[in-house]
């Protein structure tokens, strides 16, 4: 039997379940259900920035800092305090930074006065939230690459 209703002027079915107020629940849980990842999306990707910005912060003052120094003794010291101060600063895990100092062209002593000095640091970013059960952790990280280049004077002194 079909009866009317006023507020909704549709016909109403009776015996028929009322799916009148469901909407915002749906509404809800579909939005919390899209928003966690997107949450997650959001914090993953700024730590990657983060870390990125580091690693490029870092070769390219190394390789400033190194190709203006002195001797290869200041060079070292200055590259060890400028790595440890960006390590600090942008929170990179120590253990993953990795530093390679190369020279252009090829088979020149590095540093070396005339030379094109080329830095790399590699990183890896870890994912947030994610557990350090079975090697996950390590599984779940990000390899992170910056470079810089940076021209030796040619009146650098050499050991």
């Amino acid at each position: 039997m079909l009866r009317w209703n006023r507020s909704s002027d549709a016909a109403v079915v009776e015996g028929e379940p009322d799916d009148r107020g469901s909407a915002a629940l749906e509404f809800i849980l579909v939005g919390v259900l899209m928003l966690v990842p997107l949450v997650y999306l959001i914090v993953a990707l700024g730590l990657i920035q983060g870390q990125s910005l580091g690693a490029e912060a870092g070769a390219r003052h190394i390789a400033r800092a190194v190709s203006t120094a002195e001797n290869p003794d200041a060079a070292r010291r200055s590259a060890d305090l400028i790595l440890r101060s960006v390590v600090d600063e942008y929170a990179l895990d120590a253990g993953s930074v990795d530093l390679a100092l190369d020279c252009r062209p090829a088979g020149s002593a590095c540093p070396e006065a005339g030379a094109t000095l080329v830095v790399t640091i590699r990183t890896r970013v870890a994912l947030p939230l994610v557990p350090p059960l079975f090697g996950l952790d390590r599984l779940a990280s990000i390899p992170v690459e910056a470079s810089a280049a940076q021209k030796i004077s040619r009146f650098w002194e050499s050991e």
